[in-house]
C-alpha cells in the first residue's frame, strides 16, 4: 500500500510533464482525425485464366508464367507517362494543377495498391485499388488502369506470338537457302570428281584387276609370238621350209587368235563396249581374209610354197605383235587412269563426307525449324483468337458509396492512448535518471542502515506557489499553445488535411 502511495505521489509530482506530453499527442491525434479528408477506395479484381485449348493438342508460344506476366503489366501500368496522362485527364489528385510532374507521379503511385496472389494449385489473382477524395475519380482511375491493362495483355500476347512466328519463318527461309547452296556444292563436287567418287571405288578396283590380268595375258601372248617368230626363222634358215601346222594358213591362225581374244573381252565388258565392237570388226575382216586366201590358192599356181608360207606366217606374227602392242598401250593408259582415280578417292571421300555432313546438319536444322514454324503458326492463331491464357475481370471497378478511410475513432483513440503511454514513459525515464534519496527504503538500500525516524520534506508557501504555477502553465500549454500552433499551421502554412496527405504519401501509408 505504501508503494502505491509512493508511486502516486511521484506521478502527482510529475503530472505537468505528463499533461504536456499526453495532452499534446492526444490533441494532435484528435485534430488529425477530425481534419483528415474522407478517402474513397475503389478496387478491381482480375483473374488469369489458363488456355482454353489443352496443351497436349496445341500449345501457345507465349510461355511467360502468370506471376511474371502480371509483374510486367504492373511495371508498364505504373510508368510515368501513363500516370501523368491519367492524372491530368481525370484531375487526380485534387491539387494536380499546383503539383510538379514528379509529385504527381509519386502521389499516383502512393494512392495505387496492387497485390498479386498466387500459389501452387491455386488461381493467380490480381487486386488493384485506388484511393481518392472523390468516389467517381477513384472508379475512373481504375477504369483507365483496367483499359490499359487489358489492351497491354492482348497486345503483349499477340505481339509475342507474331514475333515468334516471324522468327521461325525467317529461319525456314534462311535454312532452305543454305540447304540449296549446300546441295549445289555437293552436286558440283560430284560432277568435278565423277571418276574418283567413293561409291564407284569397288567397281574401279575390279576393272583394274581385270585390266592387270589382261596385261599379263598380253605379255604372255607377245612372248609366245616372239618365240614363234624366232623359231620360224631358224626352221626356215635350216631347212628352207616351214611347218604348216596341219595345213592351217596364217589367216586362219589370226582368226583363231582374234576369236580367243574376243571371248576374253566378252567376259569383262558388255557387248556394246567400244573395244568389243572393234574386236568384232577385226574378227569379221579376218574371216574375209581367210575366205580370200582360200579362193586365191585354188586359182593360182603354186610357186615356191615354202617361202610363201614363211612370208605369210611372219606377216601374221608381226601383225599380231603390233596389235598386242597397241592393246598394251591402251591398257597401260587405262590402268594409270584407274590407279590415279583410286588414289584420289580417299581425299574425295573425306571432302564429300564433310559436305554431306554439313548438308545433313542443315537438313536437321531445317526440319526442326519447319516443325517449330508449324507450332508457332498454331500458337499465333490461338492468341489471335484469344484462346490462350488471358486476363479476365472478376470484379469491375465501382464508385464506393461511403468513405473507406480514415478511421477517425481509431486515429483519435490510438493517438490518445499513445500520448498516455508516452507521458508515463517520460515519468518513468525521469525517475530512473533521478538518484536522489527520497524515502527510508532508499537509505536502507544504499547505505545499509535502518533509520530510527524520518522527517518529511516541508515545502514553503513560495515553493507551493511555484509548483501550482508550473502545473497551471502545463495545463495552459496543453489547452492553448498546442491548439494555437496547429491553428497557425493550418491557416498560414498549409491546411492540415494536405499536410496529412503529404505525410501519408511520403510514408506510403495509403492503400
Amino acid at each position: 500500500m505504501q508503494e502505491v502511495r509512493y508511486l502516486l505521489a511521484i506521478f502527482l509530482r510529475r503530472l505537468p510533464w505528463f499533461l504536456i506530453v499526453a495532452g499534446g499527442i492526444s490533441t494532435l491525434a484528435i485534430l488529425t482525425a477530425v481534419s483528415l479528408p474522407p478517402a474513397y477506395v475503389s478496387q478491381v479484381r482480375l483473374l488469369v485464366e489458363s488456355s482454353q485449348i489443352p496443351g497436349d493438342l496445341a500449345e501457345s508460344t507465349v510461355q511467360t508464367s502468370p506471376q511474371e506476366q502480371l509483374q510486367i503489366f504492373e511495371t508498364r501500368l505504373l510508368t510515368r507517362a501513363n500516370l501523368l496522362e491519367i492524372s491530368r485527364r481525370l484531375q487526380v489528385p485534387d491539387d494536380v494543377a499546383e503539383m510538379s510532374p514528379d509529385q504527381i507521379v509519386d502521389a499516383m503511385r502512393a494512392r495505387t495498391n496492387i497485390r498479386i496472389s498466387a500459389g501452387r494449385q491455386e488461381a493467380t489473382l490480381m487486386n488493384i485499388s485506388f484511393e481518392a477524395t472523390n468516389p467517381q475519380k477513384a472508379a475512373g482511375v481504375l477504369n483507365e488502369y483496367l483499359t490499359l491493362l487489358l489492351r497491354e495483355d492482348a497486345q503483349y500476347r499477340t505481339t509475342r506470338a507474331g514475333q515468334t512466328q516471324e522468327f521461325f519463318d525467317q529461319e525456314v527461309t534462311r535454312l532452305g537457302t543454305e540447304l540449296s547452296v549446300q546441295s549445289a556444292k555437293i552436286l558440283n563436287f560430284k560432277n568435278e570428281n565423277a571418276e574418283a567418287l567413293p561409291e564407284s571405288l569397288e567397281y574401279r578396283r575390279t576393272v583394274l584387276l581385270n585390266l592387270q590380268d589382261r596385261m599379263l595375258q598380253i605379255d604372255h601372248e607377245m612372248t609366245r609370238l616372239t618365240e614363234q617368230k624366232e623359231r620360224l626363222v631358224q626352221v626356215f634358215n635350216s631347212t628352207g621350209r616351214v611347218e604348216t601346222g596341219g595345213a592351217q594358213t596364217p589367216e586362219e591362225e589370226r582368226l583363231r587368235s582374234l576369236e580367243t581374244e574376243l571371248g576374253s573381252l566378252m567376259s569383262i565388258y558388255s557387248e556394246n563396249h567400244p573395244r568389243v565392237l572393234a574386236l568384232q570388226a577385226q574378227v569379221a575382216q579376218a574371216q574375209k581374209a581367210v575366205s580370200a586366201v582360200g579362193a586365191n590358192n585354188q586359182g593360182e599356181e603354186e610357186q615356191d610354197p615354202a617361202r610363201a608360207m614363211f612370208t605369210l606366217q611372219m606377216e601374221e606374227v608381226e601383225t599380231r605383235l603390233e596389235f598386242l602392242n597397241d592393246q598394251k598401250s591402251q591398257l597401260s593408259a587405262q590402268i594409270a587412269t584407274l590407279t590415279e582415280s583410286i588414289s584420289l578417292t580417299p581425299a574425295n571421300a573425306i571432302a564429300l563426307d564433310a559436305l554431306e555432313r554439313d548438308h545433313q546438319n542443315i537438313q536437321e536444322q531445317y526440319n526442326q525449324a519447319v516443325d517449330r514454324l508449324a507450332r508457332a503458326s498454331t500458337g499465333e492463331r490461338i492468341e489471335a483468337l484469344s484462346r490462350g491464357r488471358r486476363i479476365t475481370v472478376v470484379e469491375q471497378p465501382t464508385a464506393p458509396s461511403a468513405p473507406t478511410k480514415p478511421n477517425r475513432p481509431l486515429i483519435a483513440g490510438g493517438g490518445t492512448l499513445f500520448g498516455i503511454i508516452a507521458g508515463l514513459g517520460l515519468i518513468a525515464a525521469l525517475e530512473m535518471l533521478n538518484r536522489t534519496v527520497r524515502r527510508p527504503a532508499d537509505l536502507v538500500r544504499k547505505l545499509g542502515v535502518t533509520p530510527i525516524a524520518t522527517i518529511p520534506y516541508m515545502r514553503t508557501r513560495r515553493q507551493k506557489l511555484i509548483r501550482r504555477m508550473s502545473f497551471s502553465a502545463a495545463v495552459l500549454i496543453v489547452i492553448t499553445v498546442i491548439p494555437t500552433t496547429i491553428y497557425y499551421l493550418h491557416v498560414y502554412y498549409l491546411p492540415l488535411d494536405l499536410i496529412a496527405e503529404r505525410v501519408m504519401d511520403k510514408l506510403h501509408l495509403r492503400g
